[in-house]
């Protein structure tokens, strides 16, 4: 009988819950945020902190790189873009030994005022040249909808997408999109054309929102064709977007599984907790309190009734979750701690990672990057990895808990998957 796998490393920089995880494109940095607001960035040769601050007042909800950036988002109702760390000395940025109140803190650029009320992570879309990009969030009034604004100029491009209008703004009866409830989870992405015309080079602007009653919905941008190459087409109230599917996959579990101890029956909840796409925008996955996990397709276009494919597993309670680069293999973390890995094929279990005691609140695969020799330069060959370090690398997992902890662990290929 072989024994459980055990962590290849842990990180211990949190003193609170670890909320929100991210590794940089190189795989050179593993970004982790806490419920107190703190950040903290990792480097994955030396498993030392090279950077750490307070970025927020509250939770971190979610933390990207995006070119000489940092984008941090919480729940104090903020998001930030702080300037990157380039000037670090190479010996600090592999990690150094200095205290954690000696790193350095970066620089911050700008902020915007979001509504935070949904826990719901923003969703970055880099465009050209890359130091511009699209941003989707929660609306400022009304959780149920969503706003695309444009950075670094922070003008907001599209309002209130979903809005569903059956009946003037001043009646009693309101909007009909709120009835899906809060967006728990959004991605904003493009699919590019099966053309090569030129108008429609950028390809299409589509939303996929997650909300609190288990629905998914996919929308596409149409517009009136009345931009140009300079200003893009604006939006508001929803005019404009389309919904391509909608579908409900995840149905009502107890909240007796969440507060077991109690053993009472309190109330049934659907919401999706957790909702994650492919790096080629293919298809995304779902998860929520019970024991379903929910599939989309999202290109090419497809109908309601083949939209979404349902997969039961044999465990409720799931908080996050994550798809390797390849879409081969997904990680869901679970309320017991545990980290379930599956086939996203057809949702086959792969194993099961077990370290942590509380909840798990955030998990993230490292990138798969071609492994290069390491040059004959004699300074660095104390920085250089080898190309079975540079493997090995690729093929972390990272996942962060209530117990303060960030556990890595070196998974194998999957190959056959």
């Amino acid at each position: 009988m072989t024994s459980p796998p055990s962590p290849t490393h842990l990180i211990r920089a949190h003193s609170v819950d670890v909320s929100a995880l991210f590794f940089s494109d190189d795989n050179e940095r593993l970004y982790s945020g806490d419920a107190s607001g703190r950040v903290v960035v990792t480097s994955t040769r030396s498993l030392r902190a090279i950077v750490t601050w307070s970025a927020h007042t509250d939770s971190i909800l979610g933390i990207e790189e995006w070119g000489t950036r940092i984008v941090t988002h919480s729940r104090d109702h903020k998001l930030h873009i702080w300037t990157r760390f380039e000037d670090l000395p190479a010996s600090e940025r592999v990690g150094g030994s200095a205290a954690l109140s000696d790193l350095p803190t970066p620089t911050l650029c700008y902020s915007l005022d979001v509504n935070a009320l949904n826990y719901c992570r923003f969703s970055l879309l880099p465009t050209s040249p890359r130091d511009e990009a699209l941003i989707a969030l929660p609306n400022l009034v009304e959780s149920s909808e969503a706003d695309v604004w444009a950075l670094p100029s922070r003008k907001r491009i599209h309002a209130s997408v979903g809005t569903q209008r059956t009946e003037s703004i001043f009646s009693s009866g309101g909007r009909e999109g709120m009835r899906v409830g809060l967006i728990m989870a959004l991605h904003l992405f493009r699919v590019l054309p099966s053309t090569d015309s030129a108008s429609a080079c950028e390809g299409e602007l589509r939303l996929i929102c997650a909300y609190e009653d288990g629905s998914v919905a996919l929308r596409r941008f149409v517009g009136s064709g009345t931009h140009t190459d300079t200003e893009p087409e604006l939006s508001v109230e929803g005019r404009g977007w389309e919904v391509v599917w909608q579908s409900k996959l995840h149905v009502e579990a107890s909240s007796s599984f969440i507060h077991s101890w109690i053993k009472v029956r309190i109330v049934e909840i659907s919401q999706v907790m957790a909702m994650r796409v492919s790096r080629d925008n293919h298809f995304a996955l779902t998860v929520s309190a019970d024991h379903l996990v929910g599939r989309y397709e999202l290109v090419p276009q497809t109908s309601a009734s083949s939209a979404g494919v349902v997969y039961r597993t044999k465990h409720q309670g799931n908080g996050c979750i994550a798809i390797r680069d390849d879409g081969r293999v997904c990680a869901i973390g679970g309320w017991d701690g545990r980290i379930r890995l599956y086939s996203t094929k057809n949702l086959k279990p792969l194993g099961t990672l077990r370290y942590h005691k509380n909840g798990c609140q955030a998990v993230e695969f490292a990138h798969q990057l071609h492994a290069t020799p390491a040059t004959d330069d004699e300074d660095d060959d104390d920085d250089e990895l080898s190309m079975e370090e540079q493997e090995a690398r690729g093929r972390w997992l990272a996942a962060g808990a209530k117990d303060h902890r960030v556990s890595l662990w070196t998974l194998i290929s999957f190959e056959k998957t």
